[in-house]
């Protein structure tokens, strides 16, 4: 017996709220947003990106695909080489604005707690 498939074969109707909900859900760790930030200066093979990140090869390569699946990279095989880049310039603007509401929010962040519908995560 094979896995589930990662991603739906058929597209699936999805309120609005549960598509940003999955916008927000793809940006929401650490990593995924250090190899954003990493890639808004051009395109970078899976080698440099896992050196700049620091992890594993296949922990990063976990994230790339999450990445690319969810519409934020793009990848490019050349040879043997994998080469990701940004697959939309938004993708810019939403750190930006992760930044800036980081930057005046009065709230503390660090201290926040995620509710999820199976359990409370901290946000560490």
């Amino acid at each position: 017996m094979g896995r589930p498939a990662i991603i739906e074969l058929e597209p699936v109707p999805l309120s609005d709220d549960e598509l940003i909900g999955r916008i927000f859900r793809g940006l929401g760790d650490a990593t995924r947003i250090r190899v954003l930030r990493f890639l808004l200066d051009g395109p970078r093979s899976q080698k440099e990106i896992v050196q700049e990140v620091g992890l594993s090869q296949g922990r990063v390569s976990q994230h790339l695909s999450c990445l690319v699946w969810c519409g934020y990279l793009e990848s490019e095989r050349q040879g043997r080489v994998v080469e990701y880049r940004i697959a939309n310039a938004r993708v810019a603007a939403l750190l930006d604005l992760g930044t800036g509401f980081l930057n005046t929010t009065s709230g503390d962040i660090g201290s926040c707690r995620i509710v999820t519908d199976e359990r409370t995560v901290n946000s560490e």
